[in-house]
């Protein structure tokens, strides 16, 4: 059995791959084991628009965070399904442009969580945290993230890249309605999600690999996802293609990434 490094916790089966190790592994990060290279390796070589949708997400992410923190006044994150700390974090991009932003990471899985906490020691505005957000209560009641994130001014909530993983028994609408509910106005939800839309094949095979890891996949519909906005109202160009909303280069064609990606704003 692979030996578990200095920035794994003893509690990790390192023969089990994890959708979050593996996407630090496709984004160039080193917080990843065996497992999770060999099956990486494997999905880019029969399915390459994984590791190109990995980075679309993350190109996303960055596009999303400057524009709520330069262009909204946005100055609390709320990260939630983070993963593992990669080039480009949020509260590196945040704070970059406004030092005062404050960042409150959330994941399930502990290797997230232990490897964000060393790359946070020492910055005051931002935390880590493990939590399920299939139990959005316990994680919206953490005294961490309460004591860093005031949720009576506006936050910027980040959905990115992690619906997919909540099956429909967990009633995502739900989870996202009681986030709702303790947002202040002027608050946003941005979220990222692969679809099967156009692609079923592909996403079918996408599923049959997740199957392989402790969270399969499960993709939706353009407008499965747009009904996960409900009570927020979508800043244009509203939900598209991930790689088109706002892109840096916007008279450039991109590619389609196979991921919806949006942002909603609460009035």
């Amino acid at each position: 059995m692979e030996r578990t490094p200095d920035w794994s916790p003893d509690d990790i089966d390192p023969t089990v791959p994890s959708s979050a190790r593996m996407y630090d592994y496709v984004l160039g990060g080193f917080n990843n084991f065996e497992v999770d290279r060999k099956l990486s390796d494997w999905v880019s070589q029969t399915m390459p628009e994984v590791a190109r949708g990995a980075r679309d997400n993350r190109a996303f992410l960055r596009r999303v965070v400057t524009f709520l923190v330069r262009e909204a006044g946005i100055r609390q994150f709320l990260d939630l399904g983070s993963g593992i700390p990669t080039a480009g974090n949020v509260h590196e991009i945040a704070q970059r442009l406004a030092p005062e932003t404050r960042v409150a990471y959330v994941d399930i899985d502990p290797v997230a969580v232990s490897v964000a906490r060393r790359l946070l020691t020492g910055n005051p505005h931002a935390t880590a945290v493990r939590g399920d957000l299939t139990d959005i209560e316990l994680v919206l009641a953490d005294p961490d993230v309460r004591d860093l994130i005031d949720f009576t001014r506006p936050v910027a909530v980040l959905l990115v890249s992690v619906l997919h993983f909540v099956p429909e028994s967990a009633r995502p609408a739900d989870i996202i309605a009681r986030v709702r509910k303790v947002l202040a106005p002027g608050s946003f939800l941005a979220i990222s999600h692969f679809t099967d839309d156009g692609q079923e094949e592909y996403a079918r095979r996408i599923v049959a690999m997740s199957r392989q890891t402790p969270t399969p996949t499960t993709p939706r519909t353009w407008a499965q996802v747009a009904d996960l906005f409900t009570g927020f109202t979508l800043v244009a160009p509203g939900l598209v293609d991930a790689a088109e909303w706002r892109p840096e280069e916007p008279d450039a064609p991109a590619a389609k990434s196979g991921w919806y990606g949006g942002v909603g704003a609460l009035d």
